[in-house]
C-alpha cells in the first residue's frame, strides 16, 4: 500500500425526439440532441449525446452516453466515468478532457433512473445491475479493456463493477466513494421508501445547494458549482419530475442496503483510491440521531481504513477538499489522477 497526501497550493423549447420504433430496437446505439429536454432533463451536454436501447427487466428503456474520442494520438485505452447519485455525466466534463488530451477514449455514462436514461416507473435498483448496464454498454462499442473511474454512488458501482468484472479492468479508480462503511450496522434507522420519496420530491436549489455545500465543499461556494445544483434541480421540477423523485429513493434505498465494505479485500484490479478528508458523506445521517451522525462519513478515517483492506491499492488524500475534489480542486486532482495512471 502507497499513501499519498496531496497538500493545497497556496436551445429553448428544442425537445429531443426519438421514434419510438428506433427506440424499442434492442442494443441499436443512436445519436440524440445534446439540448433539449430527454428523458425529463434539459441540461445541454457538452459532448455529442446517444443512447444505447436495452431491455431490462421487462421494459424497453434507453441509456444515455458520451463517447469522447482522443485528442491527440490515441494511446489505446478507454476509461469509464461513473457519476454520483448527484450528479450526470456532464460531470465528468473536465477530467474526460484531460484524459481525452492524453490519448483516452472516454465513456461517459448516465445510468438508468438518472439525468438524460430512462427512468422507470418500477426498477429493481442494485449495484450489480449498475455494473451489467454498463459492461453491455461496453460490449455494444466493442470494448474490451477499462479504467474504470467513479466517484460517489458511482464510486460504490465501481467497486461492484470490478468484483463482477475484474478480468476487464486495466485500472479501477474510486472518488471519494460511498460505501466505505455499513451505515445500517453503525445505527441508521430505516426510513421507508414512501418517505424517501417525499424527501426527495422536496429537493429544490436550497436545499441542494446547502447540502452540497456543506459536504462536497466544506463550506465553500464558488458560483460555478451552480451548474451542477441546477442540472439536479431541474430534473427534480422537469417533465419527469416524479419518476425522477421515486427513483433517486429506491437508490438511496439500494445503497443502504446493499454494503460493499465487507468485500474490498476480494478486489482483485489495481486500485486507487482518492478522498478528500473533510468529505463527510453518509447516507442517512440526516436522519440519524446526535450520536449516530457522530459516527458517521469520517473520509479521513475511511479512506486509509479501505486501503488498508484492499490487496493492491493506492491512497491519494486531499488533506483541505470535500466530496467532490475534481470539481472543487480541479488542476490538483487531474495532476493526481494522470500520474498514477501514467505510472
Amino acid at each position: 500500500m502507497r499513501v499519498f497526501v496531496v497538500v493545497a497550493a497556496a436551445l429553448a423549447g428544442y425537445s429531443a425526439h426519438i421514434p419510438q420504433a428506433a427506440a424499442d430496437v434492442p442494443g441499436l446505439i443512436q445519436s440524440a440532441p445534446a439540448a433539449g429536454d430527454m428523458n425529463g432533463s434539459n441540461f445541454t451536454y457538452p459532448f455529442p449525446l446517444k443512447t444505447y436501447n436495452l431491455k431490462s427487466q421487462l421494459q424497453d428503456l434507453q441509456m444515455a452516453f458520451m463517447d469522447v474520442a482522443p485528442t491527440v494520438a490515441p494511446n489505446g485505452k478507454v476509461a469509464v466515468c461513473l457519476h454520483g447519485k448527484n450528479f450526470c455525466g456532464p460531470t465528468w466534463e473536465a477530467t474526460a478532457r484531460q484524459l481525452a488530451g492524453v490519448g483516452y477514449r472516454v465513456i461517459l455514462p448516465d445510468q438508468i433512473g438518472f439525468c438524460k436514461s430512462s427512468k422507470p416507473a418500477s426498477y429493481q435498483y442494485t449495484l450489480q445491475q449498475f455494473s451489467y448496464n454498463t459492461k453491455i454498454l461496453l460490449e455494444a462499442l466493442d470494448i474490451e479493456n477499462v479504467t474504470v473511474i467513479g466517484h460517489s454512488l458511482g464510486g460504490m458501482t465501481s467497486i461492484r463493477f470490478g468484483l463482477m468484472f475484474p478480468e476487464i479492468i486495466e485500472r479501477l479508480v474510486l472518488v471519494d466513494p460511498i460505501g466505505l462503511e455499513d451505515w445500517r450496522a453503525l445505527g441508521v434507522p430505516y426510513m421507508s421508501v414512501d418517505n424517501l420519496y417525499v424527501s426527495e420530491s422536496e429537493s429544490n436549489y436550497s436545499s441542494i445547494r446547502a447540502y452540497e455545500q456543506a459536504t462536497y465543499y466544506v463550506g465553500e461556494w464558488d458560483d460555478s458549482y451552480d451548474t451542477w445544483v441546477n442540472m439536479l434541480v431541474n430534473i427534480y421540477k422537469g417533465s419527469e419530475g416524479p419518476a425522477f423523485a421515486f427513483n433517486q429513493a429506491l437508490v438511496t434505498d439500494m445503497a443502504l442496503s446493499d454494503p460493499v465494505v465487507y468485500e474490498f479485500s476480494l478486489l482483485k484490479p489495481r486500485t486507487l483510491l482518492m478522498v478528500g478528508d473533510k468529505d463527510n458523506t453518509a447516507l442517512g445521517k440526516q436522519w440519524s440521531p446526535p450520536e449516530v451522525q457522530a459516527k458517521l462519513g469520517h473520509y479521513d478515517v475511511l479512506g486509509k481504513q479501505a486501503v488498508a483492506a484492499m490487496s493492491n491499492a493506492d491512497l491519494i488524500e486531499f488533506p483541505d477538499l470535500g466530496h467532490a475534489p475534481q470539481i472543487q480542486a480541479p488542476d490538483r486532482f487531474h495532476e493526481a489522477l494522470l500520474g498514477w495512471l501514467s505510472e
